[in-house]
């Protein structure tokens, strides 16, 4: 399976990626991700990337697009990609490629949130500066207000966990990622699942959708 995971900031795509790579054995891949494991092995793309970074630009989304297939190539059995397309131009270069070598998009979700929920997930968020634990203050506290359970370090936010931080992240995706959906929609049908709710719920709504795919693909 070749699944597209769409959502804002703080939609939950990373934790529905991790369970969905879980349950079905694909490959769970995040541009940032493969973006950094590629400029740590030094390799052509990575170079080519860092030269972008280093000159303040962004990466260009054909160099992104190129990447994700690559680190695609070595999931036989499936892959879930976590927030990427992140650009309507990179959905359709990556349509491209995938159509190339005869594949294609399995299924696409889009994890619908509003913003109020979102701000409160994010800016709820206290990390260990230790051994990188993650707490919210009123979803997953701490046994003790501020404080690690596993070693007992005060908790801290991250500064890019500010409210102002989250608006101004949460603008960028209207503006740059949302469109996405929109081209996948004028092509093919787009599961919108509502994550507002308890991760588990949400989880249990993916999957009823997800092995009912898996199990045409058998």
């Amino acid at each position: 399976m070749r699944i597209v995971l769409l959502g804002a900031p703080g939609a939950g795509k990373g934790t529905h990626c991790k369970r969905i790579a879980d349950r079905y054995g694909v490959l769970h891949l995040s541009s940032g991700d493969i973006l950094r494991r590629e400029r740590a092995a030094g390799t052509e793309l990575g170079r080519k990337a860092q030269g972008y970074m280093d000159a303040g630009a962004l990466v260009p989304d054909e160099l992104v697009v190129e990447m994700m297939s690559r680190a695609m190539k070595d999931a036989s059995a499936g892959v879930v990609l976590d927030g990427f397309p992140r650009t309507v131009n990179q959905a359709e270069v990556l349509d491209k490629a995938l159509a190339a070598k005869g594949g294609g998009i399995d299924v696409v979700m889009n994890l619908v949130v509003d913003d109020g929920v979102v701000v409160a997930r994010i800016t709820g968020r206290r990390s260990c500066p230790k051994c990188g634990a993650v707490y919210h203050v009123k979803n997953m506290p701490p046994k003790v207000a501020g404080v690690c359970d596993k070693d007992g370090a005060a908790l801290v936010q991250r500064p890019d966990d500010t409210e102002e931080v989250v608006r101004n992240r949460l603008e960028t995706y209207y503006r740059q990622t949302e469109p996405v959906v929109d081209y996948y929609k004028s092509k093919r049908t787009v599961d919108d699942i509502d994550a507002s709710g308890d991760a588990d719920v949400v989880a249990k709504v993916i999957f009823e959708k997800l092995d009912r795919l898996a199990g045409k693909k058998k």
